[in-house]
């Protein structure tokens, strides 16, 4: 029964670890090339936004391990997929708010999953370094989600967002907002002016100072507990 055991760890490990490198890669394409593409309007952005999306919920399925994390992973995934299907067939606030609610879901699924982990004992590997890196930016990810959630609730709680934006214009608005949050650069073209944004606000900024300092530490402790076997 052990002996099973291990070898289904080993196998999700082996899956895991691939899943999670080229997560980071999709996240890094979705930030950094898409995001930016979609919000000035640029041909063909949003399908490509959308189908590098679909890539992303499928390896947060990928990742999860154990039945519930899973069955979150799979009902959050369905949720997000369908609300950003339906906004590009029928814009509405109840299919942004399903897309938000599902894409909030699965960033907790990764989240949980990769910071369990890089966090856990062991050696500190090449995947662990990346899972770092993935979790930062889920975490700046799932920020983006709670920032638009509040802004299809609470019209005008960030200033500084342009009117006339099309919904996706407006998430890759709110993305630059939020990694500028997490990274604690405050350019101060956007400003959180309601009470609930301004709390998340100092949530990201707070987890965006504390982040790197804990996993340092935490790698270099782990580090030399190894050597010392």
């Amino acid at each position: 029964m052990g002996t099973s055991l291990d070898q289904l760890g080993s196998r999700w490990a082996a899956v895991r670890d691939p899943a999670l490198t080229v997560m980071l890669i999709v996240q890094c394409l979705l930030i950094f090339i898409a995001a930016p593409c979609v919000t000035v309007g640029f041909p063909g952005s949003i399908v490509g936004f959308e189908l590098l999306f679909a890539a992303f919920a499928v390896l947060i399925i990928a990742v999860s391990r154990g039945r519930i994390t899973t069955s979150i992973a799979v009902l959050s995934m369905i949720a997000a997929l369908t609300g950003v299907f339906l906004t590009v067939v029928a814009p509405s606030i109840t299919n942004r708010l399903l897309a938000h609610f599902g894409t909030i879901g699965g960033a907790i699924v990764v989240t949980y999953v990769v910071g369990r982990a890089v966090f856990a004992p062991g050696v500190v590997t090449q995947h662990r370094v990346l899972g770092a890196i993935v979790l930062y930016l889920t975490f700046g990810m799932l920020c983006t989600s709670g920032y638009r959630l509040i802004w299809d609730l609470i019209p005008n709680s960030l200033t500084g967002i342009p009117t006339g934006l099309e919904s996706r214009q407006v998430s890759g608005t709110i993305l630059y907002f939020s990694f500028v949050t997490l990274t604690t650069v405050g350019y101060g073209g956007i400003v959180p002016v309601h009470p609930f944004a301004r709390g998340l606000a100092n949530l990201e900024g707070i987890v965006g100072q504390l982040y790197p300092a804990t996993l340092l530490a935490r790698l270099i402790t782990l580090e030399l507990e190894a050597r010392h076997r």
